[in-house]
């Protein structure tokens, strides 16, 4: 039987973060005028929200599944999301990364103890290598994104992050890449509006939602600065969730996403990676609404060091 998130599986999964974790800050920002808030996931313990849901999925497997490892693919902060709970909880993770996955992200991996399979991107299949991997070594497959546990860790934010507020948000802004985070807000916060921002040309949550289908990216795939939103496509689950709760469309340039670097490390002081500005960059450039219940998901800080400084040093 093929399990369900749940919001009571989000409500657990909050549980156990908030044993190990302290919650992320959730920081007043005026933009365009209108007061609202961005949540910092950039500044968990591996820079990033995946923390949330590697620490879910992997700390519900059963002693005997535990024995068996792990194996996950990810351009890197899922990769370190998985890694840190699998150090923690004595569990031997494999991770399936590209070979030009930023550099501090294949370190930071590396220095949680976790092995890498690298991978050609594009011209391999990510998901083929890690079933080639499974079928040898055995183990657990910890999808990105769409994974029913995953999802409801990630989840886990909406729940911190209301508690926070004393209320629930009238809207959460989300940096969208196979739709897990999306998905797991949904679940979390059931009144909030739910606007998942994706890179342009690859916009398959977007696309999926819009034609009630999967949709994967075509050939040749675009190109874009956001290296950790840029899955093929999203996932039935994902999909599921998201039907009836999420408006498609929101996209945002290369250009954008540099402008809200530079907006984060000016006015919050704050480093975010490109795919963890995403949703940030589509509130500046006036592509969703905003009002004093909105808040704006920071997912990630960890940047290439040299290109960061050429975003932070360039523009107005």
């Amino acid at each position: 039987m093929i399990r369900t998130p749940t919001h009571e599986g989000v409500l657990e999964a909050a549980g156990k973060i908030a044993a190990i974790l302290p919650p992320t800050p959730l920081l007043p920002v005026e933009i365009r005028g209108t007061q609202c808030r961005v949540k910092a996931e950039n500044l968990q313990p591996i820079g990033a929200f995946k923390i949330r849901g590697g620490w879910h999925r992997l700390s519900a497997m059963s002693d005997q599944e535990k024995a068996k490892g792990v194996v996950a693919v990810s351009s890197g902060n899922h990769a370190q999301g998985v890694a840190w709970a699998a150090r923690r909880l004595g569990i031997a993770a494999t991770i399936v990364m590209p070979r030009d996955a930023p550099q501090v992200k294949l370190e930071g991996t590396r220095a949680l103890g976790a092995e890498i399979v690298l991978y050609d991107r594009p011209g391999e299949d990510r998901d083929e290598v890690a079933a080639k991997l499974l079928e040898e070594r055995g183990g657990t497959l910890v999808h990105a994104f769409g994974d029913p546990w995953v999802i409801e860790g990630q989840g886990s934010a909406g729940v911190e992050l209301t508690e926070q507020m004393g209320r629930e948000p009238s809207r959460i802004v989300a940096c969208c890449g196979g739709g897990g985070l999306a998905a797991g807000l949904a679940l979390a916060c059931p009144e909030a509006e739910i606007v998942p921002v994706e890179p342009d040309g690859w916009d398959m949550v977007g696309q999926a939602l819009e034609r009630g289908e999967i949709v994967h990216v075509g050939d040749p795939k675009p190109k874009t600065i956001c290296d950790a939103l840029q899955p093929d496509a999203t996932k039935q689950i994902n999909l599921d969730v998201l039907q009836g709760r999420s408006q498609p469309g929101v996209t945002v340039t290369d250009d954008e996403v540099r402008a809200a670097q530079r907006f984060a490390c000016r006015s919050l002081n704050l480093v975010v990676e490109p795919g963890g500005a995403a949703a940030l960059a589509a509130a500046l450039a006036g592509k969703v609404a905003l009002d004093e219940n909105t808040v704006i998901m920071l997912t990630g800080g960890n940047v290439d060091p040299a290109a960061f400084a050429r975003t932070i040093s360039t523009g107005s």
